[in-house]
């Protein structure tokens, strides 16, 4: 009895080691994350705000090869966004009714097998007060009856063509950006390349030499980050920093739907379409519309909107 209880009140990591059996799963942990939130169903807790503290292990089914991949496996992100979009939803009463939200956003993820979420309030008496949960994945509830989860933001893809790209104007452009509530996403085309016979050959030498141009751009301004991954996509999107793609990792690791082309405007609408944007912002330039979309007349003939079907 005294394991058990030793066990009930020390770290989750501990709790689901002594729970894993023969085969222990590989496990994510977030360990005394702490956010000051209303939250309670007593008056006195209302219009005040406490401290909760959070402590989260994932038990993961990652692949056999991870090969020091970020986008192959769960991030730790995932963890801190689903405390930071169920905190946002909605003013909660309960622990109890958190918990299930987080343990729940967590879950939808293909990777995570089993969750152990603990919350404990530190401002309502001398100790702590406090829920612990285990869900599994089984026990996830379906979109439509779990917490509402925010959605991904609607990102601005903006594709900056040869001309853009040369033209003085473009410190303007990227202020104007940077101004506007979107997360934006530049894509370039490619720097002067050589050509090769071998078509999967001219491919990586086509999807190089448009990194090599993003580098010379985030060369000339700081805030073109250049980004590889979906995940550094991802939290560049939510921290609202001005990303730069480098498509090769992206584009060589699609299964099924890649880019017929590798030219700067085809993989910048590609990449519209894959992070769900409205619409795709060009440059510099004119390009023809995707098929089902309609064009907006734009304010600055050097610019032009492509909505997206």
């Amino acid at each position: 009895m005294s394991d058990e209880i030793s066990q009930a009140f020390g770290p989750l990591a501990e709790r689901s080691q002594a729970l894993s059996g023969d085969h222990p799963a590989d496990r994510i942990a977030l360990r005394d994350h702490l956010e000051s939130v209303e939250i309670g169903a007593f008056q006195e807790e209302r219009g005040t705000h406490q401290r909760l503290r959070f402590n989260i292990v994932v038990e993961v089914r990652n692949p056999a090869d991870i090969a020091d991949d970020v986008d192959r496996i769960l991030s730790y992100d995932t963890l801190t966004d689903a405390i930071a979009a169920e905190l946002a939803a909605e003013r909660l009463n309960l622990l109890e009714t958190l918990a299930e939200r987080i343990a729940a956003y967590i879950l939808r993820e293909p990777a995570a097998e089993r969750v152990f979420v603990r919350i404990e309030k530190l401002d309502r008496g001398p100790g702590s007060l406090g829920v612990e949960i285990l869900r599994t994945a089984s026990d996830a509830l379906p979109l439509s009856q779990a917490a509402r989860v925010q959605e991904g933001p609607d990102p601005l893809v903006v594709y900056l063509s040869d001309a853009a790209t040369g033209s003085a104007q473009l410190p303007a452009w990227l202020d104007q950006l940077e101004g506007q509530p979107r997360p934006v996403i530049l894509c370039c085309g490619p720097a002067a390349h050589s050509h090769a016979a071998h078509p999967l050959v001219q491919r990586r030498i086509d999807l190089l030499a448009i990194e090599q141009n993003a580098w010379l751009l985030a060369a000339r301004d700081r805030r073109c980050v250049v980004v590889a991954s979906r995940t550094e996509i991802d939290y560049a999107m939510k921290t609202r920093q001005i990303c730069l793609w480098a498509p090769s990792k992206i584009v060589l690791d699609a299964a099924g739907d890649r880019p017929e082309r590798i030219d700067g405007a085809a993989l910048a609408l590609w990449l519209a379409g894959l992070l769900g944007a409205s619409d795709m912002l060009v440059l510099g330039g004119a390009l023809p519309a995707p098929e089902g979309a309609t064009r907006l007349i734009p304010a600055d003939p050097e610019t032009e909107h492509l909505p997206l079907p």
